[in-house]
């Protein structure tokens, strides 16, 4: 995975973990499932094993599914 420097581009990065390579990066929002696909086909065979930091990625369902309404209780 290509480490990106926050100030490349403007806007959100994420943070893209693979527990295999050990390594950490942060990735505009824009290029995440693409820079996760071609590390995990280029040094995993296409196993998904690198992938949006797990708490990150909890944290944007949990928002998603408030956004949604999802979370609400219903009376």
């Amino acid at each position: 995975m290509a480490n990106t420097n926050e100030a490349d581009e403007d806007g959100p990065h994420v943070p893209i973990v693979c527990p295999v390579c050990e390594t950490t990066s942060r990735i505009p929002l824009s290029d995440v499932a693409d820079a996760v696909d071609r590390h995990n086909e280029q040094l995993h065979d296409g196993d998904d094993v690198a992938a949006v930091d797990p708490d990150i990625a909890d944290q944007i369902a949990d928002l998603a599914a408030s956004d949604l309404g999802l979370l609400e209780d219903a009376d």
